[in-house]
This record gives structure tokens, C-alpha cells and sequence, in this order.
């Protein structure tokens, strides 16, 4: 009886681990932390109803792909970009909600491809304060700005870092301020989100953008690899729901939605947020 009943228990437990994806189901994450740059509007920005929360086109598309998994993606506020980044890299968040693609992050994260979105970076001045520029080499013997730990790209950062100078601040709207002061003479940042902030603080006439960009970087979801939810499961599933977005246009969509949404969020009266 004793054998008779062993052998059926061995082969009770076998059954069970064949089971098409029910051992690898039992120990996945039902829940995941996200972050990212808070100052990133129409892509990232802090909810002013709600400031522990980032919203934006980057949360909404990471918060579909949750809803496609079975699985609930918080995207918070944890601090400026560079401490964002820090969460990731130590895996206290599990997932950057838009990030491009560097040699130094690449050690730290997995990217999930593809790209979500193609963005430019600018070379911001201030209006009367205007120099020659049509390359990277005309930004020589000049003081630039930009955000502690931020990139615009593996090949432009390893030139910057050879060649110019660059100081960083936590955030952009430090950055504008040191400009507008006569202190540094550009910043460095994202158009599309330097313009809605510049706006936002009403001196978006007293700046001008250069051109050309200094680099169009696609924006990657990237997932820590000392985050414990980190598994190949995880990794292709958001892959594949990522690349289905793309191909029906998920992302543009959103992205149109939330420059609405930015643009009638500065038109409403500041009120006081939800503790």
C-alpha cells in the first residue's frame, strides 16, 4: 500500500509540473514598479491630482501592455531622472519607462525592442544669445546644460565627453533658468518635451531651438536586471505585445491624446492635489 500509494503521489506531482506553463506561471510577478523622467511631457510628467504618479503617453502605453499581459504596472514618481534611473539600476523599480539606448545602461538593463517612440534632441538658446551652429563641433568652447545622467545616445555622449562641456542639473526647468541668466550658453534636451515645459513656464519666447538636432534616439522600455520579476517570460511577452502596439499604432495615438491632455492640464487652474 505504502509503495503503491508513493508511486502514485511521484506521479500525481509529474503530471502537474508538465502542465504547459504552470510551474513557470506560479512564481511570475502579478504586479511591477515603473518609473522615469518626471519632466517628459506629453511622454512622462507627474500627475498634478496625484504626484506620487507619472502620466503621460509613455505610462498609458506601459499600462496597455499590462492589461494585454494580466498584470498591473504602477508607474510612480521617485525623483528627478537621475534618481529614476538609480531605482532601476538597483532594481528597487522594475522597469524605465522610456530610456534610449546606451552602453552603460545596457549593463545594467534589459530593452526591450522595439523602440516605442523616435525622438529629437535640440540644442536649446537663449533669443538675442544665438551662435553659428550647424554640427556637433560648433558647440566648442561653450557651456552647455543638461540633466544629471541623461543621453542623447551612445555615439553623441562619447563625442560630449571628449569634446565639450556639459553640466548637469536635476532638472529642466534649473537648466532654462541658468540659460536664461546668461550662465551656460545652451542646453541640451528633447524638443518636443522642452517646448511643453518652456511653455508651461512662459518663456518659451524668450528661447529659440537650433537646428540640426544633435541625434534622434528611439525610446526604449527597459527592465532591470536586478529586478526579481525579471525572467525570458517576461522580457519576450512584453517584446511581442510591444511590437502588436507598434504595428497598430498604439503609440502615435497616445501620444496625441496626451499632448491634448498636457496642453488643457496648463489651461486649468492650479488646485491643490490629492494627499
Amino acid at each position: 500500500m505504502l509503495e503503491g500509494g508513493l508511486l502514485k503521489s511521484i506521479v500525481l506531482l509529474l503530471g502537474v509540473a508538465l502542465l504547459p506553463g504552470l510551474s513557470a506561471a506560479a512564481g511570475r510577478c502579478e504586479r511591477l514598479v515603473a518609473t522615469g523622467n518626471p519632466e517628459y511631457p506629453p511622454y512622462l510628467w507627474r500627475d498634478p491630482q496625484n504626484p506620487q504618479q507619472l502620466i503621460g503617453a509613455n505610462a498609458d502605453l506601459l499600462k496597455h501592455l499590462a492589461k494585454e499581459l494580466d498584470l498591473v504596472i504602477d508607474v510612480i514618481y521617485t525623483g528627478p531622472w537621475s534618481r529614476a534611473q538609480d531605482e532601476v539600476r538597483t532594481g528597487r523599480v522594475d522597469l524605465l519607462a522610456g530610456a534610449f539606448l546606451t552602453l552603460p545602461r545596457l549593463e545594467r538593463m534589459d530593452y526591450v525592442h522595439p523602440a516605442f517612440f523616435f525622438t529629437p534632441s535640440v540644442v536649446w538658446v537663449r533669443k538675442g544669445a544665438e551662435f553659428p551652429y550647424a554640427s556637433w563641433a560648433d558647440l566648442h568652447g561653450r557651456t552647455g546644460g543638461t540633466l544629471v545622467n541623461n543621453s542623447f545616445g551612445q555615439q553623441f555622449d562619447a563625442y560630449a565627453k571628449a569634446n565639450l562641456t556639459l553640466e548637469g542639473v536635476s532638472s529642466l526647468t534649473q537648466a532654462f533658468q541658468k540659460l536664461l541668466l546668461g550662465r551656460s550658453d545652451y542646453v541640451l534636451y528633447e524638443r518636443f518635451p522642452g517646448l511643453a515645459l518652456a511653455e508651461a513656464q512662459g518663456i518659451e519666447d524668450e528661447l529659440l531651438v537650433l537646428d540640426p538636432p544633435v541625434s534622434s534616439e528611439g525610446l526604449y522600455l527597459t527592465l532591470s536586471h536586478n529586478s526579481a520579476c525579471n525572467d525570458p517570460w517576461l522580457r519576450g511577452q512584453l517584446a511581442k505585445k510591444m511590437t502588436e502596439s507598434i504595428a497598430a499604432g498604439l503609440p502615435e495615438t497616445l501620444l496625441q491624446h496626451n499632448l491634448l491632455r498636457w496642453e488643457e492640464q496648463q489651461l486649468q487652474p492650479a488646485s491643490t492635489p490629492n494627499p
